[in-house]
């Protein structure tokens, strides 16, 4: 089992920045894949971005088309903390972000086994 809890959203002004937190518990997180996907009202949950271990002590990351050069993903030595830095953000980037871990990498919502409940992000015009 792997416990996930969220930080850091809140209200911020169109072309500011957020950064999200998300500290996992459990006694293989470090192994897992996490990312982040988001879920505007009236919207489907959608990929945001995502950290997959490499097996040679480094994380990879991968990005939705709609956040690449805004938005970057990063996790510790430990692997149990993931960190979204959010920039230059728009009113559409308004949703409420969650943060998942997976056993596979994946950009699915169905591929996601664990999940965090989730925290608001605002973004003001």
């Amino acid at each position: 089992q792997v416990q996930l809890v969220e930080s850091g959203g809140g209200l911020v002004q169109a072309g500011g920045s957020l950064r999200l937190s998300c500290v996992a518990s459990g006694s293989t997180s470090g192994s897992y894949a996490m990312g982040w996907f988001r879920q505007a009202p009236g919207e489907e949950r959608e990929f945001v971005a995502n950290t997959r271990w490499t097996g040679r002590n480094s994380y990879l990351a991968d990005y939705a088309n709609s956040v690449k050069d805004r938005f970057n993903i990063f996790r510790d030595n430990s692997g149990s903390t993931v960190i979204l830095q959010m920039n230059s953000l728009k009113a559409e980037d308004t949703a409420v972000y969650y943060c998942a871990a997976a056993i596979g990498s994946s950009k699915n919502v169905a591929d996601y086994n664990y999940w965090g409940q989730g925290t608001q992000v605002t973004v003001s015009t």
